[in-house]
């Protein structure tokens, strides 16, 4: 039990390990995968299984020690610094990916493509004289296959659209929480979670269509890789969030948080917003330019 002197310290907390393990073996299946091993689907479902058990476990915990009153103010304050810092360090990890995005696009393809001077050139009657530079591209000669590149009209608008409304539906639901209308909290968090998942299944059905009637691939040169593993990795976290707002729907519905006590809801709210901004971003470089 916390008070103002004292600060609760959990022990034993074995979830961290259980979660890694679970992304490792995730990104063991899927290396293993994309190198052509049949036992890559095997190993990434049992890791998201894992990973999933991790977040059912988890969450419950930390539920049972917030209602029971282990924590105090300075444990919320902790709370909110460790929730700042995990989503720097998502914003680092998309801005990886995004800067790949740029130095593809705006450096190695034309270098490849002969545009500039000096090293440009070199690098260009070197490599592949007879490649030139465009966007998107599956490479020299074609070795990434024919494709259609993805448009930015249709699914993508479309799921654009849904993820912004998810947007407005969560802080619909928090301002009831602080208005002390669970009604309303229960309803925005039902259709934020409805949205969610319908972003996440109209992406598979994107995906599907990518693979069977475009010719777009993980294979399909730069185009397709960069494409993939952006899309991927944040439907990924979509999908991760609408799973943490279940369980804040959950909780909800079970008269858990006040106005005064609700950094669960508030925490996975800001990480919500945070997949917002990611999305807008991904629909601007990605598939409008």
């Amino acid at each position: 039990m916390s008070t103002n002197d004292t600060y609760y310290v959990p022990h034993k907390a074995v979830w961290p390990f259980i979660g890694t393990a679970g992304l490792m073996m995730m990104l063991a299946g899927f290396a293993n995968y994309l190198n052509g091993s049949a036992i890559g689907p095997t190993m990434m479902i049992f890791g998201l299984s894992l990973f999933i058990l991790m977040l059912t476990g988890w969450f419950a915990l930390q539920a049972s020690e917030s209602e029971s009153g282990m924590y105090n103010h300075s444990v919320g304050i902790s709370y909110r610094m460790g929730m700042m810092w995990f989503i720097f360090s998502e914003v680092m990890f998309f801005a990886a990916f995004f800067g790949a995005l740029w130095y593809t696009r705006n450096l190695s393809v034309p270098w490849l493509g002969g545009i500039g001077d000096g090293p440009a050139r070199a690098t260009k009657d070197l490599l592949w004289p007879a490649f030139e530079a465009a966007w998107p591209t599956n490479g020299p000669a074609e070795v990434g296959g024919e494709f259609e590149p993805m448009g930015a009209f249709g699914l993508p608008l479309l799921n654009t659209l849904i993820l912004l409304t998810s947007g407005v539906t969560v802080t619909w639901a928090h301002h009831g929480l602080l208005a002390k209308k669970r009604d309303q909290l229960i309803k925005g968090l039902i259709a934020t979670v409805a949205l969610g998942f319908l972003f996440v299944g109209l992406q598979a059905f994107e995906y599907y269509e990518a693979y069977h009637e475009m010719g777009l691939t993980l294979g399909s040169g730069i185009y397709g890789s960069t494409f993939f593993m952006l899309t991927g990795f944040h439907g990924f976290h979509v999908c991760v969030g609408a799973i943490m707002l279940s369980v804040i729907l959950f909780r909800s519905w079970k008269g858990h948080f006040t106005p005064e006590n609700h950094f669960g809801f508030e925490g996975v709210a800001w990480y919500w917003h945070f997949v917002d901004v990611v999305w807008l971003g991904l629909f601007i470089f990605v598939y409008l330019l």
